[in-house]
């Protein structure tokens, strides 16, 4: 483990971060707020930290594996540390403990929250909530390697120590390039999305702010009813487009945008499965609720829509309090907790390439069963899949459900009931947000014991990493010189 190399390229990332902490400062002067001071100085001591440490520390030439697994994950949790200090000044927090798990929520766009009034909050904090949404949604080290590849720092392997899906992509020859196209798509987005809630009657402070928490599936609002606050059905369907499209691999829209034929969206498999499913549950869930809750036809359509879309993509906002639609649909809101988006989306949970690849090894296993001599393959898209990526795959959904099973006894501890300790984890480590219970969609997490915000501040961080880059930290020989 080369420690130079990984201090340094934190002291990088801090300073980004810091920058970034000047943009609430702005809305906090505009709207005269007082907690302009709390982003000035958490700001200024922010990229002064970081400057002393890439000034101190070589980061030039290539990384290892080793060091881009040290270097992300570190950047994780620093990046929540720090950023949680402009909660604590403002007031907002009175512990550390809930102002690191509102971060990492926000960072890791999972979007579960302790706070139980959003509203009084002043402007700065509440865009700096939503700000780290927007930050983690592409990703903090995908942004490094985008902006800062000409200092000569290695970014593939951060690449793919941060990007998620089985398969980090590459849709440019230089890795750079390829981090650069994916922020451009995701600002294109951001743009128009912000655009479209403010011409259906959001003001631009709050256009911006749910536009961040849709395109990085984050959840995180301005208002306590979440998206339910506006009666508009425009600012929801625009929700539920943009929820949808943040679920799809951004290659995909590069390509889109780049002006080839959108019929590449219909030709991946992926994408196809992802909508498949998405369409399915939404028809079953509106069945289900059409008859039990008796709204209009058109209503009872947007708000299955938007749940669906939303916890499957693992967006997390919510129009309803779906914990009240009855046991079907919540089991199988649920179940589409593990699915997530598309693997290169910002969503998070299993992902939905896995999921295929899943599928495919199970067709196979059983036409083997019955053709024992044949030499097959699984095949997506007209392409081998590789058997690294099927072990790869098969090993990740069995330390994902290992990880559900352990954390939710361990949130037993905290004296809840098993749905809200089982859906707990499962929100957390999906990236979700929103369970059932004690933390569902009109409730949060502010009833938890500080080791319990802690412990699911981890799985947060697990979750948004893909659980490899985290976990291969704990082997001691990682850090070993």
């Amino acid at each position: 483990m080369n420690y130079r190399k990984v201090v340094g390229a934190l002291g990088i990332m801090l300073m980004l971060i810091g920058v970034a902490m000047f943009l609430p400062l702005l809305w906090s002067l505009y709207y005269g707020d007082a907690d302009w001071s709390a982003f000035l100085i958490t700001g200024t001591l922010t990229v002064l930290v970081g400057a002393v440490l890439y000034r101190l520390n070589d980061i030039k030439g290539s990384i290892r594996y080793k060091e881009a697994y040290a270097i992300v994950t570190v950047s994780w949790l620093l990046a929540s540390a720090f950023g949680a200090v402009p909660f604590l000044i403002s007031g907002t927090f009175t512990s550390f403990a809930d102002a690191f798990f509102e971060t990492m929520s926000g960072f890791t766009t999972t979007g579960a929250s302790v706070l139980t009034d959003i509203e009084v909050l002043p402007h700065g904090v509440l865009f700096w909530r939503s700000l780290t949404h927007w930050l983690g949604g592409m990703g903090i080290i995908v942004m490094f390697v985008a902006v800062l590849s000409s200092l000569g720092v290695g970014g593939l392997q951060m690449f793919k120590a941060e990007s998620p899906g089985p398969v980090a992509e590459k849709i440019k020859p230089r890795i750079s390039d390829s981090a650069k196209t994916l922020w451009l798509v995701y600002l294109a987005f951001t743009v128009a999305e912000t655009l479209l809630l403010w011409l259906f009657g959001m003001n631009l402070f709050d256009a911006l702010c749910h536009t961040f928490g849709t395109l990085a599936t984050g959840g995180f609002s301005t208002k306590n009813a979440s998206i339910g606050h506006y009666a508009s059905p425009a600012i929801q369907w625009v929700i539920i487009l943009f929820m949808f499209l943040a679920g799809v691999n951004f290659a995909l829209h590069y390509q889109a945008f780049s002006g080839r034929s959108l019929k590449n969206f219909w030709r991946n498999s992926e994408f196809r499965l992802y909508a498949f499913l998405i369409l399915a549950a939404i028809i079953l869930v509106f069945l289900n609720i059409s008859t039990a809750v008796g709204q209009p036809f058109a209503e009872t359509l947007r708000q299955a829509s938007f749940q669906v879309t939303s916890i499957m993509t693992t967006t997390g906002y919510a129009t309803a309090d779906f914990d009240s639609w009855g046991p079907f649909v919540k089991v199988l809101l649920v179940a589409l907790m593990f699915v997530g988006g598309c693997a290169g989306s910002t969503g998070g949970a299993i992902k939905v390439g896995r999921i295929l690849i899943l599928l495919k090894q199970s067709k196979l296993e059983i036409t083997r069963a019955m053709h024992p001599r044949a030499v097959l393959n699984s095949m997506i898209d007209g392409k081998p899949v590789s058997n690294n990526v099927v072990v790869n795959v098969l090993s990740f959904f069995f330390i994902y459900v290992v990880i559900t099973c352990i954390s939710t006894v361990i949130m037993t501890l905290a004296k809840i009931d098993i749905v809200s300790a089982f859906t707990s984890v499962a929100a957390t480590l999906g990236n979700i947000g929103p369970g059932l219970e004690l933390v569902g969609p009109t409730k949060n997490y502010a009833f938890m014991p500080a080791w319990g915000k802690y412990y699911l501040s981890f799985l947060m961080l697990l979750g948004r990493l893909e659980l490899y880059t985290v976990l291969v930290l704990l082997i001691p020989s990682t850090w070993k010189k």
